[in-house]
């Protein structure tokens, strides 16, 4: 069939080929790919610095035309006789390339997808967004596809097409603003960004891709193509076992660890453990210290270290700092089968400002306010998301759901919450917008944080929510059909604040201050909560947990024996940050390492052992457990003795046959005969004494104790102790 060059270009208009190889048109598919005009069929491939491309017949390896340049931006356009499936044949100046046309494809994402991503219901986005391997019409390659409503043109570049824009623009979805294309032949492990023109033209640094399941390990940038293989797992019967964990009935001690810095390697310049070896060397010393979970600072991918994992940019993307996403998903498979549950800290609160980020990602302020006293966290220089987007709170809900439903997470600690809720939160009068009826509540944020907790509970029946949530907002971890955010747990600042101030003081001064230490339950069972002694304690020039202590050496190790104590003999749940269980003796910080070698003095050892002991005492007394969330599980045994420092607290199971009494004495001065009331008469026998000689103590103190009939303190018995100084000692009920 003869054709005139004129064919070439028919369809089509001047300006819009113009706009096609200046990377400015919105709808590359109207002209590149086969298109039909009556019984002519064109072709059109937009191929920069190519010298020359063929169109072959896919079945039978014909050829089917040379194309023609016809313009000098690197247009090619022929008249091919054939409707069958074809591939190019693309000369470059130093190879050969065959491939599909990307522009061969229909619209990939269906409607009900585009529907759901739109009204911010989408909760599997990151197999629907992003870079999905797949199969389209039995080939093989990626599909890209992004949110940009507002771009005027988004392209996928990367090593594939040497980072050149004008090679791979996208189609948009008008209806939802998402942009798609299919790459053939693509497979995982190819970085890629996205390239992204706005609606008033200007040219946007490139874009890491906001849904990207795998990322470079900063200080680079690019996203990777992750594999879709499913992961092998192992631990049915840990998901399984994990309902009654969520319940909060059995013990939950947690060891909160910044990966980083557990362990480095000094001989290899320092590095940090890669997950296959924190799966060899962190989950077995877990397990041995008899903690229950592994909270991990956040692994999101991130840009600053400094920032802990604080300010992440890839909400779906494990940091490869530690590996690939398959070795994270091994360690958690090797979590669950040694028995240990794992919490990752997630923080939908706030994103750092990087240009490659999500920050006006399209132009315009896509995932974030637009006014900065909505907008812009003054205390740490983010963005803050804006809740009240449909689409961002999709976006939110789904990377939560990746890391509990694709990952086996058991947990998730949300991060900030108390920003989040409040409108002022650390702002001046003036520097805030209120809320519709005028205060400073802010109602996106509580409905996100019900929506939330209400798909995970119901979508991850083994998973359970804890939230950083520092004022007394009420209802945090009360179920949002009563009125409550829906929480399962909530961290107790005001404990751990008011536990460590009186610590500190000398012990001379502390019944001036024995309030602190018996204030927490009058509220302790307004929520569910966890008792944390979190890496705030001991960073940012608060000195390490020991440091804290008054005294000399050996009473600094003792009152914070005494101190771990009557932690672990306080309702709540536990949790330590790491080092502390060695006593470590400098704060800790983030470059470099758990300092392991105090380990070869025995007060250190001691404490680390003191721990262990601690925990297992935990995991096995039901009395130490049912208090916890139950107020008839809890009473004070010694709760008005400020002049001695002594605390006296009694445990009981639900059923009453177990009890656990625990006494604490926070002076350093040895108590003989100090008789504490007690509901039981009978034997009641000391199970742990934080003085012992194995701890580093001095091991004062006794065996056993028998309940006399002597009231005291409001008791039938009573029971007659040598209290250690600077020691807490629990005694269990024999009977």
């Amino acid at each position: 069939m003869r054709y005139e060059r004129s064919d070439l270009m028919i369809g089509t208009v001047q300006e819009g080929l113009q706009a096609l190889v200046d990377s400015r048109h919105g709808d590359p598919f109207s002209i590149l790919g086969r298109h039909q005009y009556g019984d002519l069929v064109v072709v059109r491939a937009l191929l920069p610095g190519a010298l020359g491309v063929q169109v072959v017949e896919a079945d039978t390896g014909r050829l089917l035309a040379e194309l023609e340049p016809i313009h000098e931006g690197g247009l090619f356009a022929g008249v091919t006789g054939s409707t069958g499936p074809y591939f190019y044949r693309i000369t470059w100046p130093d190879a050969v390339q065959e491939m599909e046309d990307p522009y061969s494809f229909g619209p990939l994402l269906g409607d009900l997808d585009l529907h759901l991503i739109g009204q911010g219901t989408h909760y599997d986005l990151g197999r629907t967004l992003g870079a999905i391997p797949m199969e389209v019409d039995g080939i093989s390659g990626v599909r890209f596809a992004v949110w940009a409503p507002n771009a005027r043109r988004v392209s996928v570049v990367g090593d594939f097409n040497a980072w050149d824009g004008r090679r791979h623009p996208m189609r948009l979805r008008p209806q939802a603003g998402i942009w798609e294309l299919f790459l053939p032949r693509l497979t995982h492990g190819e970085r890629y960004k996205f390239e992204i023109i706005d609606g008033n033209g200007n040219l946007l640094p490139q874009k890491a891709d906001p849904v990207a399941r795998a990322s470079e390990a900063a200080p680079s940038t690019a996203s990777i193509v992750a594999s879709s293989k499913p992961f092998r797992w192992n631990d049915e019967e840990w998901m399984r076992s994990q309902r009654q964990v969520r319940s909060g009935e059995t013990a939950i001690s947690v060891y909160e660890v910044h990966l980083g810095s557990w362990v480095r390697i000094p001989e290899e310049g320092n590095r940090s453990l890669d997950w296959v070896e924190l799966s060899q060397r962190l989950v077995p010393y877990v397990k041995s210290l008899g903690f229950t979970h592994i909270e991990m600072l956040p692994i999101m991918e991130h840009p600053f270290g400094g920032s802990w994992g604080y300010q992440p940019l890839g909400l779906f993307a494990p940091t490869g700092r530690y590996g690939t996403p398959e070795d994270f998903a091994y360690f958690i498979d090797r979590c669950h089968q040694a028995g240990i549950g794992v919490i990752l800290d997630w923080v939908p609160a706030h994103f750092p400002t990087d240009v490659w980020g999500l920050a006006k990602f399209d132009g315009t302020p896509l995932y974030e306010h637009a006014d900065p006293r909505e907008g812009f966290h003054k205390d740490w220089n983010t963005l803050i998301y804006n809740l009240g987007r449909n689409e961002v709170k999709g976006f939110l809900i789904a990377s939560a759901l990746e890391w509990l439903e694709h990952y086996h997470v058991d947990a998730l600690r949300v991060d900030a919450v108390a920003s989040m809720l409040y409108r002022d939160y650390s702002r001046n009068a003036g520097e805030w917008i209120p809320n519709k009826y005028g205060g400073r509540e802010n109602l996106e944020s509580v409905e996100f944080f019900k929506h939330l907790n209400s798909i995970v509970h119901e979508r991850c029946p083994h998973a359970f929510t804890v939230a950083e949530e520092s004022t007394a907002w009420p209802g945090v971890t009360k179920p949002p059909e009563e009125g409550g955010l829906g929480f399962d747990f909530k961290w107790n600042m005001g404990w751990m604040h008011d536990t460590l101030h009186y610590m500190s003081d000398d012990p001379v001064y502390r019944k001036y201050q024995y309030g602190g230490m018996t204030f927490g339950m009058i509220y302790a069972y307004s929520e569910r909560f966890m008792l944390p002694i979190s890496h705030d304690e001991v960073v940012h020039g608060k000195g390490s947990l020991l440091g804290k202590m008054p005294g000399d050496p050996w009473q600094k190790l003792a009152n914070l024996r005494a101190y771990f104590g009557f932690m672990w003999g306080h309702p709540g749940k536990k949790l330590l940050f790491m080092g502390c269980e060695l006593a470590q003796e400098t704060e800790w910080n983030h470059d470099g390492s758990v300092v392991w070698d105090l380990l070869d003095q025995p007060g250190h050892a001691g404490m680390q052992r003191l721990i262990r002991d601690l925990n297992a005492l935990y995991a096995k007394e039901p009395a130490l457990q049912f208090g916890d969330l139950h107020p008839e599980g809890f009473e004070w045994a010694v709760a008005d003795d400020a002049e001695n420092s002594v605390y006296g607290m009694l445990r009981s199971a639900q059923d009453q046959s177990s009890r656990m009494l625990v006494v604490s004495s926070m002076t350093p001065v040895p108590r003989e005969n100090y008789r504490i009331g007690v509901p039981n008469e009978g034997r009641w026998e000391v199970v742990l004494n934080t003085d012992a000689e194995i701890y580093g103590g001095s091991n004062f103190g006794q065996t056993e104790a028998w309940a006399e009939p002597q009231p005291s303190h409001g008791k039938p018995f009573s029971i007659s102790l040598m209290l250690p100084p600077l020691a807490t000692v629990f005694l269990r009920w024999r009977g």
